[in-house]
């Protein structure tokens, strides 16, 4: 069993605070035990970050990107050890711990190696400037030039522990800032994993540090830090609104990638097969514990009954069980708890009038913490189970008439992170999409281009990231000006 240790400074310290458990969601079995760090621990990991800025910061770019691509390297050497691991502790299926986890995360620090040598000037046109209190007439040059932040303290999700982290450390690192990072407790050890990596592929010591813990106290301890710079998170909406209060008050940079209830406007002239088949990858992505799913869907009345009937048939295909399993689609949640949040949501849309449809049922053996996928029709805008944030393989249906109601009840919420338009008639897709107020549409599918800017409006957070939007993100402006 993996008994880790804090990686601080170079150096792999033991916690203040012990160990705790970190929990095979399918097995219930024990994974390995977690540090628990002390906010004192997280302080010295801050510090060393500090400490080590100076130097990476000044490193030539190709040296930080030869880093990264050894990082990228190595992780690869091991890539099924690490999607084993990954499934263990995240309850994610074998197919996807290996390819949307493991292998998401070795791209992206390929990714950010070649960011690294990214021009970060931008040429200014010169300004001719009159005889006055500032000096004598003349021509003034400028260049605008991105740079390092400083310290960045990453704090990252639970539902990819493998793709979550790298977005954020590779651009952070390529950038030349360095990291404090605090994984989610529920599965911390893929990043000490990470963490190796980058120590065999020569990341001097501090420029990479993390720090894990069961509770608040380490992550609260990594944002308040006065040695960090920046905050770069990941989770809940309720978590990112205290950590934007500390980071107002010490005016820190942030981003901030929260919650999300992404609304999926089916109109009459759709592609049903197409929408169906996105809509439905709610249901086994991540078992639904992705912030970006299309949840909330949005049917216009001629084409309601004929969408509900094909998600229904949808659900009859979904086999839920254990994720090793190579015929398995639907693996656990992450904890019980979180198994009783989704469940408690279920009978919620009971109570509320929603009709519940629900299909297969969990492994015999009575262990993990398996939710059986639900679709949710007869629902009207108004109940929490379409408010809300569910965050589990749980569907919603509402009717709309016409475009503008259709409108009007996609802009309904208090998220904005990623909706939906499908429309055989592209012209009226990409009409809705300008007036949705999300950081991302998708037309006709639920894909991703890695490198559009990433991010959400309203209660979804703040910031962009992805592709050169992430390296912008963990840089300042600067502007230089001299005469010409």
């Amino acid at each position: 069993m993996t008994r880790e240790r804090l990686y601080v400074g170079g150096e792999w310290v033991e916690p203040d605070g012990g160990h705790y458990e970190v929990i095979d969601p399918a097995t219930e079995e024990v994974v390995g035990l977690a540090p628990e760090a002390s906010p004192a621990q997280v302080h010295e990991a801050a510090r060393a970050a500090r400490a080590a800025f100076a130097s990476w910061s000044r490193t030539r770019p190709e040296e930080r990107a030869a880093v990264l691509d050894r990082a990228a390297d190595l992780m690869a050497r091991d890539a099924p050890a690490h999607a084993r691991l990954a499934r263990a502790e995240s309850g994610a299926t074998t197919a996807t711990a290996r390819g949307m986890q493991v292998a998401v995360a070795i791209a992206r620090f390929r990714r950010y190696a070649k960011g690294a040598l990214e021009p970060v000037e931008q040429a200014i046109p010169p300004q001719i400037q009159g005889a006055g209190p500032m000096g004598r007439a003349g021509v003034l040059g400028a260049v605008a030039v991105r740079r390092p932040v400083g310290v960045v303290t990453c704090i990252t999700s639970y539902n990819n522990p493998w793709a979550n982290p790298a977005g954020k450390i590779a651009p952070a690192l390529a950038m030349g800032n360095t990291v404090v990072v605090k994984p989610a407790p529920q599965d911390p050890l893929s990043v000490y994993a990470m963490a190796r990596a980058l120590e065999e592929a020569g990341a001097p010591p501090g420029v990479v540090n993390v720090v894990t813990g069961s509770g608040a106290e380490a992550g609260a301890a990594a944002v308040a830090s006065p040695d960090v710079d920046m905050v770069s998170f990941t989770g809940s909406t309720a978590v990112g609104q205290r950590i934007g209060e500390v980071c107002g008050r010490e005016l820190k940079r942030q981003l901030l990638e929260l919650g999300g209830k992404g609304a999926a406007l089916v109109f009459d002239d759709a592609d049903l097969t197409a929408a169906i088949g996105g809509i439905g990858t709610t249901f086994s992505f991540y078992s639904g514990q992705i912030c970006t799913a299309p949840t909330r869907v949005l049917a216009q009345r001629r084409v309601h009954g004929r969408l509900v009937e094909g998600l229904a048939a949808y659900l009859g295909r979904m086999t839920v069980g254990d994720p090793a399993d190579p015929g398995t689609v639907v693996g656990p949640v992450i904890s019980a708890a979180h198994r009783d949040r989704v469940e408690a949501y279920v009978e919620l849309g009971r109570e509320e009038g929603a009709r519940v449809l629900r299909h297969g049922r969990a492994p015999a053996h009575g262990k993990g913490f398996y939710v059986t996928p639900a679709l949710l029709t007869d629902c009207t805008s108004g109940m929490r189970v379409v408010r809300e944030e569910i965050f589990g393989p749980v569907v919603v249906v509402v009717p709309f008439d016409d475009e503008e109601e259709g409108i009007a009840l996609a802009g309904d919420s208090d998220y904005g992170l990623i909706d939906y338009v499908w429309s055989a008639d592209v012209a009226r897709a990409f009409r809705v999409a300008a007036r949705l107020r999300a950081g991302g549409v998708g037309v006709n599918t639920v894909g991703r281009n890695m490198e559009a800017p990433f991010g959400g409006f309203r209660k979804s957070g703040v910031g962009r990231d992805v592709g050169s939007y992430a390296l912008h993100a963990y840089s300042e402006l600067q502007a230089v000006v001299w005469p010409g």
